[in-house]
């Protein structure tokens, strides 16, 4: 299979390829204005071509890790080209440096340079300081642009600069002056598509109203300039209803786009299994047993007779035709699955292994199995620190013949996407997962070498009603797995939605637009620039009119009263209590950044909102996309005495 590439049209979008029902000429007919425009440090010569012009968003850490890699080859080797320009006296490539940015969590990536308890300049956040022209982030990580005043210089909405880097208003008596605001990132590249939906989904398209209206620029006459939007995915449906949601774009391509064959495309070529081995799926279902008795009698086989075919190979490399298959990846779709099963391999695997070879026979002399040893079970999922999951992935690729190879590896969704690791080609699937698109994708990342196939291994409980129809029919199932791909669902601007990241996005907007609102203690400014912010209103309530175009009208204008209502009254609050705060001689900061200032956001879970008035319940803000109520401790009582 191959990725298929979402493009969001731009506001000028370009009309149908000139090629089709002709033959081409070999001349664009594509118009001057609608052209692709040159990158910005060909428009803007010296630091004027500084700033983010590539976004890379991903939804998973596991993502970032391998696309930061191949990226940073491509910007290094954009960096030598620079230099070697610049020696020859061409500065067509600017003087400032390529340089590539990764903005993710804390567990992740420190978040500041410098030694502990350093707070001078040389601890710069610099993904804030230095502006890279190629940024990876994650999704939920824009969730920070209410509360941190820097986030905004990643869309160019910087003033000043010296050759430490760049400063918003938020950093006053710093640099000199650039005479403007710096381009704003021409392409944003949204990877997995189809992770973007459900509860994620819906959170951050709330917060894309924000995000897109920091990515454009106006240009006067009425003409806008908005960043491309690629979003790649190979499993999606209803993509340019989920793109509206998101993004607000009404206009969609699918690149490739369909050719006279549809088994071809510029970039793949579907070929059969009788010319490539492909994938082998499994179907294991047992009447009577539990699943966890299957998982057993499964990975024993598997394992054992993997070990028996590997010595049978004679050869000790990565080149034994058995390698791929000496690695079990088993797929869990919950941690509370993962962690009993892992207790059965622990406990029961590993010393049944042992004498396995020597119980199972079809004949005295002709053994099926062998005996084998295993090691400790690798796990990767959401539990596990970055900085293990990086080690895990280098061991998975390790050979069997290698010492610090893995026999068996438990994992959960998070190897869905972004786990690419040629060699692995045997996985166990405990339990049909709830989703097409996840089980596509997830046993996607085994038997990636064409030269050698996958074999998926699910296991089915028949005695769940769902688990036994996917038994029933399971070669038909297989056979058009695709066209079962599930439509994803996105609603940014549905009451609870509005409840859980409306705040945070109006205040994002605004505190990023107004450049008196920007400074940690800006908060207060909404007193002198209250009707500036009007703006803000009429762009949250265009684009919940925007992202459902087919309601019908009564029920688009129900629609956007709601939620410019909404935003009204939160502009209102905000104003009354920084009102409040003036009166009794303090600022209202809008975080943590400034000591001894009251903040006028605050976490769902923070226990100082218990005291303080019911105005400042509406302004709660997560820190990430993906915040959820933290675990609790449960202590249980015997009440008898």
């Amino acid at each position: 299979s191959f990725s298929v590439l979402l493009m969001c049209a731009r506001r000028f979008a370009p009309p149908t390829a000139p090629w089709r029902g002709r033959r081409a000429s070999g001349k664009c007919s594509v118009p001057e204005s609608q052209r692709r425009k040159p990158t910005p440090r060909l428009r803007n010569p010296g630091r004027r071509g500084a700033g983010v012009d590539v976004l890379m968003r991903y939804t998973l850490r596991l993502l970032t890790l391998d696309q930061l890699g191949r990226a940073t080859a491509l910007i290094c080797a954009l960096e030598l080209e620079r230099q070697q320009r610049a020696k020859a006296g061409d500065k067509s490539l600017g003087d400032w440096p390529f340089k590539i940015g990764l903005w993710v969590g804390l567990a992740a990536t420190p978040n500041r340079m410098g030694g502990p308890g350093d707070t001078g300049p040389g601890a710069d956040k610099t993904a804030y300081r230095r502006l890279p022209c190629f940024l990876i982030a994650t999704v939920d990580k824009f969730a920070a642009l209410p509360w941190i005043a820097q986030t905004g210089k990643l869309f160019g909405l910087v003033e000043r600069f010296d050759q430490a880097g760049f400063y918003n208003t938020a950093e006053p008596g710093r640099g000199s002056a650039l005479g403007g605001p710096l381009p704003p990132p021409g392409l944003i590249i949204q990877d997995e598509l189809h992770l973007i939906s459900g509860p994620l989904g819906t959170i951050a398209g709330v917060y894309e109203t924000a995000i897109g209206h920091l990515a454009e620029r106006d240009l006067g006459n009425g003409q806008t300039l908005r960043p491309k939007i690629i979003a790649s995915t190979a499993t999606v449906r209803q993509a340019a209803a989920q793109i509206q949601a998101l993004f607000g774009r009404a206009s969609s391509t699918i690149f490739p786009p369909a050719g006279p064959d549809r088994r071809a495309s510029f970039f793949a070529r579907t070929r059969p299994s009788m010319e490539v081995p492909a994938r082998l799926y499994v179907g294991v279902g047992a009447q009577g047993r539990s699943l966890k008795v299957v998982l057993l009698r499964t990975a024993l086989a598997l394992l054992a007779a993997g070990q028996r075919l590997y010595k049978e190979a004679g050869v000790k490399s990565p080149t034994n035709p058995v390698d791929p298959y000496t690695t079990l990846l088993g797929y869990f779709n919950s941690l509370r699955e993962l962690g009993g099963s892992r207790r059965i391999v622990e406990d029961e695997v590993t010393s049944q292994l042992r004498r396995y070879g020597n119980r199972r026979r079809r004949e005295p002399a002709d053994t099926l199995f062998a005996r084998r040893e295993i090691g400790e079970p690798l796990e990767l999922t959401s539990r596990v620190s970055t900085n293990q999951v990086s080690e895990a992935k280098r061991r998975l690729a390790q050979a069997h013949a290698e010492d610090e190879h893995v026999d068996l590896a438990l994992a959960t969704n998070m190897i869905s996407v972004g786990l690419d690791i040629t060699r692995l080609g045997l996985m166990v699937v405990l339990g049909q997962p709830k989703m097409s698109s996840e089980y596509i994708q997830a046993t996607s990342r085994v038997g990636r070498d064409p030269d050698r196939p996958g074999l998926v291994v699910t296991l089915l409980n028949i005695h769940k009603p769902r688990d036994r129809s996917h038994y029933e029919r399971f070669g038909y199932y297989h056979a058009t797995f695709y066209r079962a791909v599930e439509a994803t669902s996105v609603t940014p601007f549905s009451p609870r939605a509005l409840d859980r990241a409306l705040a945070a996005a109006l205040v994002a907007y605004a505190r990023h637009t107004v450049p008196a609102l920007t400074a940690a203690a800006g908060a207060t400014g909404i007193l002198t620039e209250r009707t500036a912010l009007n703006a803000a209103v009429d762009a949250f309530a265009d684009r919940a009119l925007a992202h459902r175009s087919g309601l019908p009208a009564t029920e688009q204008a129900a629609l956007r009263a709601r939620v410019r209502d909404r935003c009204v009254d939160l502009l209102d609050t905000w104003f009354k209590l920084a009102d409040q705060h003036r009166n009794a001689g303090v600022k209202l900061q809008y975080g943590t950044e400034e000591r001894n200032l009251p903040p006028l956001l605050h976490g769902f879970l923070d226990e100082k909102l218990a005291s303080k008035p019911d105005d400042y319940l509406k302004f709660r803000a997560n820190r990430s996309m993906r915040d959820v109520e933290p675990s609790v401790d449960l202590f249980p009582k015997d009440l008898i005495d």
